[in-house]
């Protein structure tokens, strides 16, 4: 077989999404994520499926990554993986409860959630979210398609523009080494990616 044509093709898309994305809300969260270390806040990060994985590997690339360079530590929390408590949760309670119950009488006014949702309409995503905003934390959302609910509710919305769950979560992915890369030579002085 020759996928040539489709290999292209994937590529050309992912692309010119890449192309799309909002410069300035992709500012604003670094300002967000910059501001909420100096306070010392909490970052509480989530998702379902594929972003599960996002969630977590961002916790790994600030708590560990850019962490292990700085004075001022990041303190990202990824309610995705402590397993027994979401599957506890999810059984005793309800899936659609598994972030907001972990977010209940725990978030500061200085703490932010980053919540993941590629169609942007999970309902336990949205559950958490709107506590969240309740307790007057901001909220960055990352999402694909029309962005969906979550879109509407994030204070700083990390948009994919595009009908493809599979580079929408490539991107989710590049946000994040993007971000981590930017704040190697910022806040770390390492001029170079690692």
């Amino acid at each position: 077989m020759d996928y040539r044509e489709e290999i292209k093709d994937y590529i050309r898309i992912e692309i010119e999404v890449l192309e799309k994305m909002d410069v300035e809300a992709i500012n604003d969260a670094l300002n967000l994520l910059h501001d909420t270390l100096q306070k010392e806040g909490n970052i509480y990060i989530f998702g379902n499926g594929g972003s599960s994985a996002t969630a977590s590997h961002f916790q790994n690339d600030f708590n560990k990554g850019i962490s292990e360079h700085t004075v001022k530590k990041f303190r990202f929390q990824c309610l995705n993986d402590n397993i027994a408590t979401v599957m506890a949760i999810a059984n005793d309670i309800s899936f659609d409860e598994v972030f907001r119950f972990q977010l209940t009488g725990k978030l500061k006014p200085d703490d932010i959630v980053i919540a993941i949702s590629g169609s942007g309409n999970s309902r336990n995503v949205l559950n958490a979210v709107e506590y969240a905003r309740k307790q007057n934390c901001k909220v960055i959302g990352l999402t694909g398609y029309d962005g969906g609910k979550l879109k509407e509710l994030s204070d700083i919305s990390l948009h994919v523009p595009v009908n493809s769950m599979q580079i929408t979560e490539d991107l989710h992915m590049v946000l994040d080494h993007l971000m981590m890369s930017v704040f190697y030579k910022t806040l770390c002085g390492i001029p170079h990616m690692k």
